[in-house]
């Protein structure tokens, strides 16, 4: 038994996976537990009544904030990767391990078993630096065989993650199946379809059904040969493996990163839990998934909160929203929509006040902070004609008064320094005071040149410059 808790980190707000304790290692599959708002599914009254804006113009009034993510509960003990390190082949194939390993997935492995040909091949490509930072080396281990493992050699593995690529792609997972009938600690099955351009649509559907009669809880994904572009670079659509529309053209091409993205979140969501998909690539900007995708992206949501997204929800939804909107805003294209009580004059009215008096606290809070920045400057003019007066470096005619406007701009860098420093904030005040000093500099030659500018037009004649004058000489 055990709950797992992670907190994953975004830009936007802080999500979590959430996990019920697993039923039985049995289970092919377990049940989680999301957090609901107090105002139920629906969100606050306010959602109901607010008109909101265009989802086909604006993403964002379509998505929620970024929200826990469901994650499964038997995603631990040990995880087996075959097929993926081969000899005579060199690629990143340590981010695949680094997913499997990464600290803000619901992962909780405590042995990532390399399966290859070759151990030494495998010790070499995956034994770095990075592994020993991100403690990858203290859970991982090798096992020499062929590209796939027996049903005695996945003995105590609980998940399995096979990369296939060939030509015998679907021989390769009617292999997998009879092998997992034989695996019973084997709950999960991952399997990652390299190259599965143009398959036979009855072959994979028999392929499917061989994996489906096993009783293990899967996730397929089938993608077109590999590219080095990093993960992310492309938006993606995906259909159903093993139907016509889930075969993939011939020339469809998928980023390795992505690839490896795709199957271990699939691994690790519900949401991917007994899924068989096709993934492409999408280079239309005006497709709806790339529409969605970079609202996700840009309303702060993680790569796991943005694939469980697509996952669940999908493009579908989304389209289905923006002709739900346009049906409740028939005059839409007018531009107007409704004449809701939010839109009236009294409305607008309030919303104007409240918005003056909240510009009004922020330049009361600027006027408080240049008014503090100011007080640290004047102490420092002083200080510094004391000083400069008795090393005799100022005339002896000039006042404080007349010393601070030839040095205002210097002490106002000081009061901003000291203020800061005060604040709490780390500071550089060697590097800014360098800054401060050029900009002085280009600020004279500014002035000096503009000075000369308008006396030639006095006079009537070109002053040379200085510089002018040294290449002369």
């Amino acid at each position: 038994m055990r709950i797992g808790f992670l907190f994953l980190a975004t830009t936007a707000t802080s999500t979590a996976f959430v996990v019920q304790p697993s039923a039985s290692s049995s289970s092919s599959s377990s049940t989680t537990a999301l957090y609901i708002s107090s105002w139920g599914v629906k969100g606050p009254p306010a959602f109901r009544t607010m008109e909101r804006e265009n989802p086909a113009e604006k993403v964002q009034a379509y998505l929620k904030a970024p929200e826990p993510v469901e994650a499964r509960s038997t995603i631990d003990g040990t995880c087996l990767v075959s097929g993926l390190i081969r000899p005579g082949v060199t690629t990143d194939d340590q981010f695949l391990f680094d997913l499997l390993n990464h600290q803000d997935s619901a992962f909780e492995f405590n042995k990532i078993v390399a399966f290859c040909p070759d151990t030494k091949l495998a010790k070499k490509q995956l034994i770095s630096r990075s592994a020993r930072y991100t403690g990858l080396l203290n859970k991982l281990d090798f096992a020499q065989g062929d590209s796939l493992p027996t049903a005695a050699q996945l003995e105590g593995v609980k998940s399995w993650l096979a990369y296939l690529q060939g030509d015998n792609l679907l021989e390769q997972v009617q292999i997998i199946a009879k092998t997992l009938a034989e695996a019973p600690s084997v709950e999960n099955i991952a399997i990652l379809l390299v190259g599965a351009n143009e398959l036979d649509v009855t072959a994979s559907a028999a392929a499917l059904e061989a994996i489906q009669k096993t009783g293990k809880t899967y996730s397929i994904a089938a993608v077109g040969q590999l590219t080095d572009e990093p993960e992310g670079k492309h938006a993606y659509h995906f259909d159903q493996f093993g139907t016509v529309n889930g075969t993939l053209p011939a020339k469809a091409i998928f980023s390795r990163q992505e690839s490896y993205r795709m199957i271990t979140e699939m691994l690790q969501l519900e949401a991917g839990a007994n899924r068989a998909l096709s993934f492409a690539e999408i280079y239309n900007v005006n497709a709806t998934e790339v529409r969605l995708i970079r609202g996700l992206r840009e309303a702060g949501y993680a790569r796991l909160q943005e694939i469980d997204h697509m996952l669940r929800d999908g493009a579908k939804n989304y389209e289905k929203a923006i002709e739900e909107w346009l049906t409740s805003n028939p005059d839409a294209a007018k531009g107007y929509t409704t004449n809701a009580w939010w839109e009236q004059e009294q409305f607008q009215k309030s919303r104007r006040k409240s918005d003056e008096r909240f510009l009004a606290e922020q330049q009361q809070e600027k006027d408080e902070r240049t008014k503090e920045i100011e007080a640290i400057a004047n102490e420092w003019v002083k200080r510094e004609y004391f000083r400069q007066s008795m090393a005799g470096t100022v005339e002896n005619d000039m006042t404080e008064a007349e010393f601070k406007e030839t040095v205002w701009d210097r002490a106002l860098l000081e009061g901003d320094l000291k203020y800061r420093i005060k604040m709490g904030e780390v500071v550089d005040e060697e590097m800014e005071l360098a800054d401060f000093k050029k900009r002085q500099e280009r600020k004279q030659q500014e002035l000096l040149k503009k000075a000369k500018k308008e006396l030639a037009e006095v006079l009537g004649e070109e002053i040379p410059d200085e510089d002018d004058e040294k290449k002369d000489a």
